[in-house]
């Protein structure tokens, strides 16, 4: 993520993951919002939310 931006709090906290539904969580060192249930981590790019499945990160 680019420095000096950082995403909008309220905005993370009314998105949900596309595939479960289930709310996400915030991991800032990462800069990415982790759904447990889909086991995928969602990038945050320049302070916005990749929500896409394809380019996620697979949790182990």
């Amino acid at each position: 993520m680019t420095e000096g931006i950082t995403p909008d709090r309220r905005m993370l906290e009314a998105l949900v993951c596309p595939l479960t539904q289930a709310p996400l969580s915030y991991d800032a060192e990462r800069q990415e919002l982790v759904s447990r249930p889909a086991k995928l981590a969602y990038p945050i790019r320049d302070g916005i939310p990749v929500m896409l499945a394809d380019e996620a990160r697979k949790l182990e």
